[in-house]
């Protein structure tokens, strides 16, 4: 008689996120992670209750590697911080198209309105300390550039659009000094 597989809590979440890399978190159900490890259902309903914990496990395996992969692109120094961390948003988007929209294009109606400047909060004072302007400003000036980020980085995660890095940089450029002028006039 062969040896039972011994199937971990992790060895479930990476399967389930590599199949949320493919066919996105709506194919994530017993049965196919259970088949994806080759076990049978049991294992999975050992370590989970049911498939929304399993799913809340991957929105937070996916979460994490979103912000390893900014810290990872911030650290290259290739742009100025700021720009880096819009940059990093596009090249997830381009890199993990299923995770990115698992993370930023789902249904969110029915959760409580989260203020994005407190997940970014470094993010806000590198525009306050960029421009010289107080937080309020930032935090609007930052809404405008994630909104215009966000747009680019959705073309490219649903394949609309193709971007290079060398263009997406020059767009992000073009709309941080534009709003750069705005702001630093008025504020």
């Amino acid at each position: 008689m062969p040896p039972k597989v011994k199937v971990t809590k992790e060895s479930i979440i990476s399967a389930a996120v590599d199949m949320a890399r493919i066919g996105g978190i709506d194919v994530i159900n017993a049965r196919s992670v259970a088949q994806a490890l080759g076990v049978s259902t049991q294992p999975i309903f050992l370590n989970y209750s049911n498939m929304d914990e399993l799913r809340a496990d991957v929105l937070s395996y996916a979460e994490r590697l979103y912000f390893e992969h900014t810290e990872r692109e911030m650290s290259k120094d290739k742009y100025p911080a700021y720009k880096a961390s819009g940059m990093a948003y596009i090249g997830f988007a381009k890199a993990e198209g299923q995770l990115f929209k698992l993370l930023f294009m789902r249904d969110r109606s029915d959760m409580k309105a989260v203020d994005e400047s407190e997940k970014m909060g470094f993010v806000i004072d590198l525009v306050q300390s960029n421009l010289g302007v107080d937080r309020d400003t930032a935090k609007f000036f930052h809404l405008e550039m994630w909104v215009f980020v966000h747009g680019i980085a959705t073309l490219c995660a649903t394949g609309y659009l193709e971007l290079d890095d060398e263009m997406a940089s020059s767009m992000i450029s073009d709309m941080y000094n534009g709003l750069k002028q705005k702001y630093v006039k008025e504020g």
